[in-house]
């Protein structure tokens, strides 16, 4: 049996633990508000900066199995774009350090940050559209085989 000392004792104890996990929360979050900023080139992002920093890496994986997938290539949501768009202008990239865009928030949330095993993490300056190698690959195959079949390529 519980004396009403002890309830009480266990009533604040709850007490003072969600009042340490509000504070923890709310310094946190007013602290990486205050340490990272969003650096951008542009006016505003492709959608609202509460959306982004939700449900970026759905819109990111959702534009690679379009483009991958099913060969549509479209650029609201590349990763291009806000690598363009977000690239500190610093030192022109996105990783590298815990100031710049994609890694400084990734540090924070821990959660490991991958795109850039494979992807660019800085602009690439504009030039003509290179194909991919293995789309180069292809083509080069089919004119080998148009060659060798009589077939004139324009």
């Amino acid at each position: 049996m519980t004396t009403t000392w002890q309830t009480a004792l266990k009533w604040l104890g709850a007490a003072f633990t969600a009042a340490l996990l509000v504070g923890a929360s709310i310094n946190g979050a007013s602290a990486h508000e205050g340490k990272h900023k969003i650096d951008a080139k542009g006016d505003k992002c492709v959608r609202e900066t509460e959306f982004m920093r939700r449900n970026h890496m759905d819109l990111l994986k959702h534009q690679r199995n379009d483009t991958m997938r099913k060969g549509i290539r479209t650029t609201q949501f590349s990763l291009k774009g806000c690598i363009d768009c977000h690239a500190s202008p610093v030192n022109n990239s996105v990783i590298g350090t815990n100031d710049n865009f994609c890694q400084g928030c990734h540090s924070y949330a821990a959660v490991k940050l991958d795109c850039f095993e494979c992807h660019s993490s800085k602009p690439r300056p504009a030039s003509p559209a290179t194909p991919h190698p293995l789309a180069d690959a292809q083509a080069g195959e089919m004119q080998a085989k148009a060659a060798t079949s009589g077939e004139v390529s324009k």
